[in-house]
Parts: structure tokens; sequence; C-alpha cells
């Protein structure tokens, strides 16, 4: 069996290229519009920070519109980031199979994710008619009417859906108007759907609607025809089984269904499912078989309400700040700089790696950004110098762990935002932690440069004139550190609005250095929309697979089993120490932090562990999953910007640098001083 891997076959006819261009402008328009969203939002922040402190004359619409173009741009983003493959998705069993396997799994992955936009397209349409019929308007100064902000959600699921169907017809199978049959069969099914109306219509004996029913039987049968009887027959299997057992499960111990949504999520994870469809599919699952009715709403509804928070706007606004200053080359500059500095010391390359690191990651708030920056600036350097390959990686791999640790931080965004921490003091929290990490990695290579001096090799020394003329570098840097973090202490800026000043100083340093363009302009802001629509859709996902357990009180049921164990609070720590280890394997960090808080958080609070100290130990615990051995993420970002460099050279790399954070964690578990004295300070 031969399955499309993404061309067409020579039998193809011209009209299913010109469907599947057709579909690839609708994707390039709505990501564009989500372009625009981000500028406008970005500008529209910026003027309201100026208009409040600098004309004391705050804005009454300022946070409102610029919510509402969150939204816009993270949905209508979702059909970009499908066309670019930029959606997060877990290639365990993909990358150790024939690339016929790969195929099948790819066009499983692709009708199964299909399946829940489709559902959630339909409950958002609804919910957007149902408003607009209602007239509700937002609680808000604007008193906006909600269907025109909610217009965007809808538009957006439908881009997204042809997005994947687009895809779709690339792999499909040779076959007469293909193309035409689908279209003709998803265009029947909307109008069918439409004629139910908004409200669920019930058939005898059937616990699924009848617009549900619809949805299952168009899908399989465009499955069947476009991708054959065996990705049919395994998305019977797989889906259709995994909702029998479901609803075989209700009523049984919730610790039990706890085990099985869990299984489930694991299950379609290795079959290559998009993670954040995944999550959203594992909710949906649900909420048709596990709960006395099928409350489907809720998809509609936790799609508007999970985006659509001020908060949430700090995301993309310093994804844009990192995505613009990695394409300014500012970095290795940076780089060079420090090399200066720390110049004949022992390991002195390797330091300046670190410390470059830790700068960077103040910027960029990503690991997986500073690791592909880093591998590219420093590891290439250090190489060249005699370096050893394993402490070259494993040093740059440990310093992009300082990524989602030192603020701003996006993942401290996302967690202050889903438990309801402070994010200000979140960012606090991390500052001393990183600056310890960072000195106890360069004491790692210090210690490493005394036992192995071969791997270490004295540097070249330079003049203090030279220093000082090669810490020019370090400048745009600091002036985006001192914007960033100065007007959010200052109390001129909230967190959201202070990733809005990053972006924009970051865009001033790319104008004095002489490389601002319209088109780096345009394409950092394609960038950025294609990340932060993935990762927020992530969000929606989460919320709604969370519903789901807190419907089912399972996180409550775990507490109380933990309680009624009686376990110390470090022995629970090690397990949900090794649970972050083993997801950081194969998962990336948001989405790991999203999948397990619903359960985890609960069961912290009620061992009474500060949420701030939690929020830190949770963000270091999430990047040693990602280099921990044998397939953290960051170790295959440097594998592949390394060329010919052996996988185990940077694991065996790297282990070193895993302890030391193990044992800084184990520190501050002793000593929470260390996270929470800095923000103590603060009232």
């Amino acid at each position: 069996m031969t399955i499309g891997t993404g061309s067409f076959p020579a039998s193809n006819d011209k009209a299913r290229s010109q469907t599947v261009r057709a579909i690839d402008s609708v994707s390039r328009f709505t990501g564009g519009l989500s372009a625009v969203a981000l500028i406008a939002m970005t500008l529209i922040v910026c003027f309201e920070v100026f208009s409040r402190y600098f004309l004391n004359e705050p804005t009454y619409w300022g946070s409102d519109v610029a919510t509402y173009l969150l939204v816009g741009m993270t949905f209508l983003g979702l059909a970009q980031a499908q066309r670019s493959d930029d959606h997060v998705q877990v290639e365990l069993l993909l990358a150790n199979v024939s690339e016929n396997i790969q195929a099948f799994l790819n066009l499983f992955a692709n009708w199964a994710g299909l399946l829940f936009v489709l559902f959630t397209g339909w409950q958002m349409i609804s919910f957007n008619y149902q408003e607009y019929v209602n007239g509700t308007r937002d609680w808000g100064l604007l008193g906006t009417p909600q269907w025109i902000p909610e217009l965007a959600v809808s538009l957006g699921y439908a881009a997204f859906a042809l997005a994947i169907l687009g895809d779709l017809l690339r792999a499909a199978r040779p076959g007469w108007r293909i193309e035409a049959g689908l279209l003709i069969g998803l265009a029947l099914l909307a109008g069918f759907l439409l004629w139910l109306g908004p409200r669920p219509v019930y058939l005898d004996g059937l616990r699924l609607d009848a617009g549900s029913l619809a949805i299952i039987a168009t899908l399989l049968l465009g499955c069947l025809v476009v991708s054959g009887w065996r990705v049919a027959l395994m998305l019977v299997l797989v889906i259709g089984g995994t909702g029998m057992v479901f609803w075989l499960a209700k009523g049984t111990p919730l610790l039990l269904l706890g085990v099985l949504l869990v299984a489930t999520l694991f299950l379609f994870l290795v079959l290559g499912v998009r993670v954040a469809l995944t999550l959203g599919s594992v909710g949906l699952l649900g909420l048709m078989f596990l709960l006395p009715m099928p409350q489907l709403s809720l998809l509609a509804e936790r799609s508007w309400n999970s985006v659509n928070t001020f908060t949430l706007t700090a995301v993309p606004m310093f994804v844009l700040m990192g995505a613009v200053l990695i394409r300014s080359g500012v970095a290795r500059e940076m780089f060079d700089a420090l090399t200066c500095w720390f110049g004949r010391t022992p390991g002195g390359v390797a330091h300046a790696a670190v410390g470059a690191s830790a700068v960077f990651a103040a910027v960029s708030g990503s690991s997986l950004a500073t690791a592909a920056t880093m591998g590219k600036v420093a590891c290439p350097e250090m190489i060249s110098r005699g370096y050893s390959q394993r402490l070259t990686y494993g040093v740059v791999a440990a310093g992009a762990t300082l990524g989602i640790l030192i603020p701003p931080s996006i993942a401290m965004i996302i967690y202050g935002t889903t438990v309801g921490v402070p994010v200000t003091k979140l960012f606090m929290a991390g500052v001393i932690p990183g600056i310890l990490l960072s000195l106890c990695f360069m004491g790692g290579v210090a210690l490493w440069s005394a036992l192995r001096p071969g791997a270490t090799p004295r540097g070249e020394s330079f003049t203090f004139k030279q220093k000082i003329r090669g810490s020019a570098s370090v400048f745009p840097f600091l002036f985006i550190i001192l914007v960033v973090l100065g007007s959010l202490y200052a109390g001129v800026a909230t967190p959201s609005e202070a990733g809005g000043i990053g972006a924009v100083a970051s865009l001033v340093v790319c104008l004095f250095r002489g490389i601002l363009t319209w088109k780096l302009i345009y394409e950092t802001a394609m960038e950025t929309v294609r990340v932060t629509s993935f990762l927020l859709l992530i969000v929606v996902g989460a919320s709604i697979m969370s519903w789901v357990f807190d419907y089912l009180r399972i996180p409550r049921t775990l507490v109380s089993v933990v309680e009624a164990a009686e376990m110390a609070p470090w022995m629970v720590l090690i397990i949900i120490a090794c649970l972050y280890i083993v997801l950081g394997m194969f998962i990336e960090s948001i989405s790991m932090m999203l999948m397990t808080l619903p359960v985890v958080f609960p069961i912290i609070l009620s061992l009474g562990l500060d949420p701030l100290w939690f929020g830190v130990f949770l963000v270091v615990m999430i990047e040693v999953g990602l280099v921990t051995p044998p397939v953290g993420i960051v170790l295959f970002i440097l594998r592949g910007v390394g060329g010919d460099v052996p996988l185990k050279e940077i694991v065996y790399g790297v282990l070193p640098f895993v302890a030391i954070m193990l044992a800084f964690l184990t520190l501050t578990y002793f000593y929470p001083e260390i996270v929470l004295w800095l923000p103590s300070q603060v009232k």
C-alpha cells in the first residue's frame, strides 16, 4: 500500500490542484488578517500605556479592543499554522517507523483533528448565532455586541477545517473529482446543520443528536473516499472504540475514569494527533460519553472564554519581541562580547554561552527559541576553538532551560493566568533562581574544566579596550530588559502591556541598526501568528479537557487520596517531578503544563505549598524534562542545528547539568526564601 506524502500523484487532475491552491489562498488571507490584528493589538496596548501614563487620560476602549484582536488573531491564524505545519505534534512513534506508516498515521491524525474542528466549529457557529439573536453585549464600557468578535472564532474554525482538508487532498489517493465530492458533501452537511438549528435534535434510543451523527457520517464517508478504507477503519477503531469504552465506563470509580482519560490522551499523542487537537478531542469524547447527557455547547463556550482575556495578550507580543531579536543578529554580537570578557578563563567560551543564554532568555521567554538561536551561534564557535562536543552541546542545552525561568516568561504568564497567581510576582519569583541557576551552570563548567582540562582549551586574551568596544552589542538587550521590566515594576505597565512595549522596543533596536524593513515586520508578524495560534489553541483544548476533569471531580478525588495516604510533601513532589521528567521527553513545555495543572495544582494547594514557589518549581521541572534523555525536545533541536553531532554526545553532555538543576530544586525546597524573598518585598 502506498500513501501520498504531500505531493500530487501524476494521475490527479488539474481541478484538485486548483482546489488546494484556493484553500491555501484562504489560509494566507486569514493569516494576513491575523498579522494585521497582531500589529494593531501591539500598537493599541502601547498607546494605552502612553495615554494613561503621560497624558493622564486612560482609554476606556483599549483593553477590550486589544483582547478582541487577540481572539481574532488566534483563531484566524490557525489555518496558516496548519498550512505551515506549525502545530505541535509528538513524534515518539512517527520518528521510528517507515515513511509509509508515517504517511498513514499523519492521515489518521488529520482526520481525527478535523473531527474535533468540525464539532467545535459547528457549536461555535450555533453559539455565535444565538448571541446575535439574543443581542448579547459584553460587560465593559464599550458594550460591544458579542457576536461581532465571536464571528472571528467561527470563521477561524471554518478556515482551519479547510486547511486540514487541503492537506488531506494533497495526500489523497488518485480518483475522479474527489475534491468536488468532498466539498459537495461538506456543503450538504453545513446545510443540514443549518436546517437543524442551534438546539440539538435527538433520535429515539440514540445518545447522539442528529447533527453529531451527520458530522460523523460525512467525515467517515469523506475519509473512505479520499484516504481509503484502512484510514477510515482506523478512525472507527480508535475514536469509535474510545467513545464506546467511555460510555461503558460511566459510573466506574473516578480514579479509573482518570486513568482512562490519561490513557486516551497518550494514545492520541503517540498516534500523532496534534497536541491541541488531542486535548480537545479527549474533552469532546468526555462531553459526549462520560456525562449524563452530552454537553457539546461547552466546546464553543470554552473556545471563546479561555482566550478572551487581556492577560494573554502578553503571549503574542513577547513572541513577537523574541522573533524580531532573533532576526536582528544581536544574539551573535552579544555572545562575542561575553567571550571577550571571559577571555582566558578556563571554559570561558562556555561561560559566555551560559551568560548569553540567560540574557537572550530574558527577552525571548522561550527555551526552544533560546536553544535554536544559541545552538547556531555558540556551538560552532566552541567547536572551532577545540571544546569537546559533550561540553559544548551540554552547556547550550542547559542554558536554554533558562528561557522560561528568567522573566519575562511566557510559561509564567500562562501559569499565572490558569491558576490565578499574579504574573508580576511570578516574574519576580523567577529572578533570583534564574541568576543562581546560571551561576550554578558556570560552576559546573568550571568543575568540568578542572576535571577534564582537555575539554576546555584556554581562550585568547583581549585588551580592556576591546572588551569595552565589544560590550556595545549588549546594550540592545539591556535596553529591552530595562524597558520591559522597568515599565513593569515602576507601575507604568501591566505584564500584558509590558509585552507590547518590549515588542516596540525590539523594533526600535532594528530601526537604529538599519535593518528594519516592511519585509522583516511582515515575516516576524506571520511567524508570531503561527506560533501563538497553536499555543493558544492548546489553551483552548486544555480548558475543554480540564472542564471534564472538574465535572467528574477527578482532581478532588486525587486530593482525597493523597491526604488519606498521609504522604510527606517532599514525597508527593518527587512523584510529580518524575511525572514531568517523563512528559518532558516528548511533549512541549506549555502543553505539558496545561495538561497537568488541572490535576496537579489542587494537590499542591492541599499540601500547603506556596503557589508562587510551585510556579518556579514547575517551570524548572518542565525544563528538566525538555533536556532529559533519551528524547527531550531541546536535545533534538540541538541535534538538528548540530549537523553530524551524535545524539549520544549531546545526551552525555547534558546529564551533569540535569543533576545540577535537580540539586538546585532540592535546595529551593529546603530554602523557599530563594524564590519567595523578592516577591515578598513588593506590596
